[in-house]
This record gives C-alpha cells, sequence and structure tokens, in this order.
C-alpha cells in the first residue's frame, strides 16, 4: 500500500522573504499566493511555541509541485549554513529546467548572485549550473540540449 498521492511542494525557511520570492520571481516562478500563519495549528505542528510565520507559495508556470518559502516572525529565525557545498548533508539544492541557461544565469547575476562553480555540460544532452542564492540557498538549473 503506498501513502503517498503526489508531490505538493518543497519549504524553504528564508530570512527575508521579500528577497527570496523577488529572487524565484526572477527566475519565472509565479506567486501562487502569500500568508501568514500562527496559533494551535503551526505551533503543534512545527513544536514551535509563539511560531507565527509568513508564506509565500510559488509556482512554476504550467503547474506542477510548488516551492513553499516561509519566514518566522516569531520565534527568531536561526541561521543556516549560508556557504554549504554540495556534500554537506540536508537539503542542497531545488532544481528547475529553464530553456536558456545563459539568460537564466544573467538574470540572477544582474541582481547580485552568482554561480556556485560554473556550467558543466554533460555528454552534450544537459547543461547545469549551481547559482547561490539568497540566503545560500543553491538552486540548480539546467537546460536540456540532446
Amino acid at each position: 500500500m503506498t501513502h503517498v498521492r503526489r508531490f505538493d511542494h518543497v519549504g524553504i525557511t528564508v530570512a527575508d522573504l521579500d528577497a527570496a520570492t523577488a529572487f524565484f520571481v526572477r527566475l519565472g516562478l509565479e506567486v501562487e499566493g502569500t500568508g501568514e500563519v500562527a496559533g494551535e495549528f503551526v505551533e503543534t505542528v512545527c513544536a514551535l511555541p509563539g511560531a507565527h510565520c509568513r508564506i509565500a507559495m510559488l509556482r512554476v508556470p504550467g503547474g506542477g509541485p510548488r516551492l513553499e518559502l516561509s519566514s518566522f516572525v516569531t520565534p527568531d529565525h536561526l541561521p543556516g549554513s549560508p556557504d554549504a557545498l554540495a556534500n554537506e548533508v540536508g537539503l542542497r539544492n531545488v532544481s528547475f529546467e529553464v530553456e536558456d541557461l545563459e539568460a537564466a544565469v544573467d538574470a540572477v547575476a544582474a541582481d547580485g548572485y552568482s554561480l556556485v562553480g560554473g556550467i558543466g555540460d554533460y555528454q552534450g544532452s544537459v547543461r547545469m549550473a549551481y547559482v547561490r542564492g539568497p540566503e545560500g540557498i543553491v538552486v540548480s538549473l539546467f537546460e536540456l540540449t540532446g
């Protein structure tokens, strides 16, 4: 018996919700909705007394799994590892297929975000790059070329 019906979203906690939202919108995601959650529900789920957070739910044009960005108003957020590399245990990147890799990299570079390494080519079929976005979030951007 399977318990999972579908993949819904990935959640990322950030300190600056507006900057993180702007970064992903610049890549082409659309804001599906925003809101705040506080009280017994979020306190129970997160095991954080007094929890209150702001949320932005983003989607890729055309649908599919979503990206939830959340920022805690209370309690204060705890810093993560903004310079984490691919071999650090934990969620390391969020990945998006793009139509034009250079254009996507240039778009976020215009806002001050840079590549973690370089643009790699895998056997002439995929080109990929890691971009370090706001608060150290690593975003994998890839373009199918073959």
